[in-house]
């Protein structure tokens, strides 16, 4: 059973049925080999990026397809319902709605060609770090201008996919905290070349291993040179410009446990109809069968706010609250449907064959990550509801 979004135009539909066809070709036992081993899915992500896919928000004068935020949810959500996972690959996309944004020209002409062709990779955002956690504004990352540079020194952390990186999008601190008038002035924001960081010696990158193959990684900036060409928007700007891509990411990870929860729920039903227990179908004990219905329910109530979040994004409208529910419904939902699935199969899914136990550890994350979703319901209490800030 295939569940797929009446919200969307025909040729969105076009764009499912290709990414399930690029899906086919890389079944469970690929990822399940990469699981083991901790390795990223180059040849996946090699092959998303040649057929478009990672390209998709860039304008066609960049040799993009220019598009707008709901085709990368159409991607990333079919990615996910395949079985395959987006995580290895969606940075590109909301750190485009960034450099989309706020970028000059001079800058999109520059980096967003080499995108789109696959010749530079934008995979990594580097925002949090280890003493600041969800609160940005107190991050203490510095850079100082020296020049026609920017010096940085400083760490980041939970920065994934950083080794499998050309460029990332980096918040430091270029004014001291106790220098501007409101605690989001003062930030700003920068696209750093790795490669040569790392040549030059004043970009370290460790790896963290997590309970998931998530490529997630340290890093350690020791008077990282930066041209002040590189500097994205307005000096001491830099929070207001992540807005842009922390709302799309988050708009797009919701997109992506929409996806799980379709694909566990299509676990459950073909398992459930298959498994036959005291000579009946065990679909047939209502134990089993509502937690399946109640999933699909939610997961269709999260959807459409998804679709909103995107086209009121895309309007250029108000969306930070529809982007933030939207993240916190999707994400409660794939941990919902993949308990569901988890208990309708019994022993078998926790079985590493069945990838539903690798696909649950994945679908976890994202009640954390990149926004908790308790830091979304004090949003929304404040923002929405209008009551007391709480923290």
């Amino acid at each position: 059973m295939q569940f797929l979004s009446p919200f969307e135009p025909q040729h969105f539909h076009e764009i499912r049925d290709g990414v399930r066809r690029l899906c086919e070709k890389f079944p469970g036992e690929y990822w399940r080999k990469l699981d083991a081993d901790r390795e990223y899915p180059t040849s996946f992500v090699d092959a998303l990026t040649s057929a478009g896919y990672l390209s998709v928000l860039i304008p066609e004068e960049y040799g993009g397809s220019g598009l707008g935020l709901s085709a990368a949810v159409a991607i990333l959500e079919t990615i996910q319902a395949m079985g395959c996972n987006g995580a290895a690959c969606h940075a590109q996309m909301y750190n485009m709605a960034i450099i989309l944004r706020h970028g000059s020209d001079e800058q999109k002409r520059l980096y967003l060609p080499a995108i789109a062709s696959g010749a530079l990779r934008l995979q990594a955002f580097g925002v949090t770090e280890p003493g600041s956690g969800s609160d940005t504004t107190a991050l203490r990352t510095t850079a100082v201008r020296d020049g026609d540079y920017f010096v940085v020194s400083g760490q980041k952390i939970w920065t994934s996919r950083a080794e499998h990186s050309d460029l990332m999008l980096l918040l430091a601190r270029t004014s001291p905290r106790d220098q501007v008038t409101k605690k989001t002035d003062g930030l700003s924001i920068f696209i750093v070349d790795m490669n040569q960081a790392r040549t030059a010696g004043s970009l370290t990158i460790r790896p963290i291993r997590t309970m998931m193959n998530h490529a997630t990684t340290e890093l350690f900036f020791d008077r990282m040179r930066i041209p002040v060409a590189n500097l994205l928007g307005k000096e001491g700007k830099g929070f207001h410009c992540i807005l842009s891509g922390m709302n799309a990411e988050r708009v797009l990870i919701a997109a992506e446990c929409v996806g799980d929860a379709k694909w566990f729920t299509r676990k459950s039903i073909a398992y459930a109809n298959q498994r036959v227990v005291f000579d009946r179908p065990i679909g047939m004990n209502q134990g089993v069968s509502f937690p399946i219905a109640r999933a699909h329910a939610n997961m269709r109530a999260a959807e459409l706010m998804v679709h909103e979040a995107a086209r009121l994004y895309e309007a250029g409208l108000e969306h930070g609250p529809e982007a933030n529910m939207a993240k916190m419904l999707a994400a409660d939902v794939a941990v919902e449907a993949g308990n569901a699935c988890i208990q309708t199969y019994g022993g078998y899914g926790f079985a590493e064959e069945y990838d539903i136990e690798r696909k649950f550890r994945e679908a976890r994350l994202y009640q954390v990550a990149p926004v908790s979703t308790n830091l979304i319901l004090s949003f929304i209490a404040e923002h929405v509801l209008k009551l007391p800030r709480s923290y």
